[in-house]
């Protein structure tokens, strides 16, 4: 049953060890099932042209922190033009001080 007392459709796991000759549950996990969890509604391809295109208007305007603004809180960023990965606003912020110096532009071309 779920939370609410309803009949669900779930998956269940378990690790079983032999103590003392008996079989025991070690480890046990359930959860709903994928299919039955109410997905968020799809985005759209222009949806995401539009992310795009807020991202390519922020590279624009040259500011480093403009462009870090795009990114989540707990984002991860793999540059492009550095092998060092960024995973937090001041970082990502650091990295588009010196890429932004090329004036980079995207460009959708399908």
């Amino acid at each position: 049953m779920g939370a609410t007392g309803d009949k669900v459709r779930a998956r269940y796991s378990f690790v079983y060890v032999k103590e003392d000759g008996i079989w025991k549950i070690q480890h046990h996990h359930s959860s709903v099932m994928p299919e039955e969890v109410a997905m968020g509604k799809a985005i759209t391809e222009q949806g995401v042209r539009d992310l795009f295109h807020l991202w390519n208007d922020a590279l624009a305007t040259l500011d480093p922190k403009k462009v870090a603004w795009r990114y989540a809180k707990q984002s991860v960023l793999l540059p492009t033009v550095s092998d060092t990965p960024r995973t937090d606003f001041a970082s990502i912020q650091d990295y588009f001080v010196n890429f932004l110096k090329l004036e980079p532009q995207g460009e959708i071309l399908e």
